[in-house]
């Protein structure tokens, strides 16, 4: 340690051979998925776009997910998916991919291979279904009508034991009210 102090001192040795290495902050091992339906959209149309409040809530999802250390972004290929999405790609300088609504097992299978940190955003019943795929808890169904704040993570460790957390992001949606949030671990399942 002295030689290191002299080495120091006298200018020969960089500060950081000294320091310990520590982990990258976005180092992960296993699989940690975040999954949301799509924000609040427009009452009419075939594909519609965003409300104003589902625009607000998309910004607050890239607020909330922003230090999140999402490192892939997957999106149905709907306009209020890819909006809702939108805010965090482009903050992160990351692509969307698109998936198959009507394949959602391939999207487990593509998330498992890849493993590291996701943020996906669906519908009201694809999301707890790609959860449930995932061997998470799903919880209670999501309100069609009303419920847009619900946000999933979904984590798979080294050992295989799935971990559900549910929270919320954004504005209240009018059905928070009552919804008990599940926080379960078990082992996944095939």
């Amino acid at each position: 340690m002295r030689l290191a102090a002299l080495l120091l001192l006298l200018g020969l040795a960089p500060l950081g051979a000294l320091a310990e290495p520590s982990p990258a902050p976005c180092a992960t091992t296993g699989l940690s998925v975040m999954l949301v339906r799509h924000a609040e959209k427009q009452p009419t149309g075939e594909d519609p776009a965003l409300s104003p409040a589902g625009e607000a809530r998309a910004r607050a999802l890239a607020t909330t997910l922003g230090d999140a250390c999402i490192a892939h972004i997957h999106s149905s290929d709907y306009r209020r998916t890819r909006d809702t999405a939108a805010p965090l790609a482009k903050a992160l300088g990351r692509k969307v991919a698109i998936y198959d609504v009507d394949d959602l097992p391939a999207l487990k299978a593509a998330l498992i291979a890849t493993g590291g940190r996701h943020l996906v955003v669906g519908h009201s019943d694809t999301t707890p279904e790609l959860v449930r795929l995932l061997g998470g808890d799903a919880g209670s169904a999501i309100d069609e009508a009303t419920e847009y704040d619900r946000l999933y993570m979904v984590t798979v460790d080294e050992r295989g034991v799935v971990t559900t957390t549910l929270l919320r992001y954004g504005a209240a949606s009018a059905s928070r009210s009552g919804v008990s949030p599940p926080s379960s671990a078990s082992p996944a399942s095939g």
